[in-house]
């Protein structure tokens, strides 16, 4: 919960787009409920002026308090940085200053600096580890009102994926169609089928599958119904890496691998099924066929639906080629 008064200096440190924004929203509706009337002052790094901290440290002419913010702080140039450090020694009681920086060393002072001057801090890091994105749905929809089982977890990563704004809107209307009731793996399945068939992970899972026809079928529905030709080949990409490291990572339990590899253990179970189908040099063929389609999606391709279609044929010859006799990832 909020607190009911801002506090003067807040730092938010991270490169999550969305932590940031809210951090952000959190602290301007904060010092909106204390004084209707607040100033807000937005300002990216590239954006901040001399004036701006001539202002920041200056007296608010006709009164009423301020919120300054100045996003990407580790960017800033030697006097503007120096010009913030001295502002934190004299901070003034009618303004809140936050600061958001990415987290990594370039001007790390001036965050240290905000530390040691007391600030709020507001972690923003990006998630890129299986349990952390687990714990955000989790949190996120306990945060909305509503309770989620590990299974339907699962179920929504895998339809969704990582990307933690989706995560977020799914979770929304997930919690607002079940009325804050529990959500299990069928409710999930119930909301996000018809979008997760035509997903690129569903593509991905035909392709990897071996079936060219059911692939080509979702691809048609995922471009028609407006998915990104980009996150279709990070799919394919995605799945055929998965498949890789599991396959090089030997034989062994999901559970073991799941912590060898830093992946989730049902992701291990998935790609221990669809690896025995595969031969070493099919998936490098796959990989490389990625490679280009992801280059031609991203502009060298004057056609991203044919680069596409093009990718899924090349993975469903690759995946023919027949296997060798090594023991790789439980298959022979």
């Amino acid at each position: 919960m909020a607190a009911s008064t801002p506090a003067p200096l807040v730092l938010v440190t991270g490169d999550e787009d969305l932590l940031v924004g809210r951090a952000v929203r959190e602290v301007i509706e904060t010092a909106r409920r204390h004084d209707p009337e607040v100033e807000i002052v937005d300002r990216a790094a590239g954006e901040l002026t001399d004036a701006d901290l001539v202002d920041l440290g200056s007296t608010a002419m006709f009164g009423g308090g301020r919120v300054v913010i100045v996003r990407g702080v580790q960017d800033l140039g030697e006097e503007l940085r120096d010009a913030l450090l001295s502002y934190l020694g004299r901070p003034l009681d009618d303004v809140v200053l936050v600061l958001v920086h990415s987290g990594g060393v370039k001007n790390r002072k001036l965050a240290d600096a905000m530390k040691d001057a007391g600030a709020r801090v507001v972690p923003a890091a990006k998630i890129t580890k299986a349990r952390d994105r687990h714990d955000f749905v989790v949190a996120e929809v306990r945060r909305l009102g509503g309770r989620i089982s590990d299974g339907a977890v699962r179920v929504l990563l895998d339809a969704v994926g990582g990307d933690l704004r989706e995560l977020a809107a799914v979770c929304d209307q997930l919690v607002a169609d079940t009325d804050g009731g529990m959500l299990d793996e069928a409710a999930v399945g119930r909301f996000h089928r018809g979008r997760a068939e035509a997903s690129g992970f569903a593509v991905a899972d035909a392709i990897i599958g071996g079936d060219l026809p059911q692939a080509l079928t979702l691809l048609r529905q995922a471009l028609e119904g407006g998915t990104a030709a980009v996150l279709v080949s990070s799919a394919v990409a995605g799945g055929l890496r998965d498949l890789a490291k599991v396959g090089s990572a030997g034989p062994g339990s999901k559970w073991d691998l799941a912590r060898a590899l830093g992946m989730p253990d049902w992701k291990v179970e998935k790609a221990q099924r669809a690896v025995r189908a595969w031969s070493d040099p099919g998936l490098g063929l796959a990989l490389r066929a990625a490679a280009t389609a992801d280059a031609g999606v991203k502009g060298a391709s004057v056609d991203a639906g044919y680069a596409l279609e093009k990718l899924l044929r090349e993975v469903a010859t690759a995946r023919s080629l027949p296997r060798d006799r090594e023991h790789r990832g439980g298959r022979r």
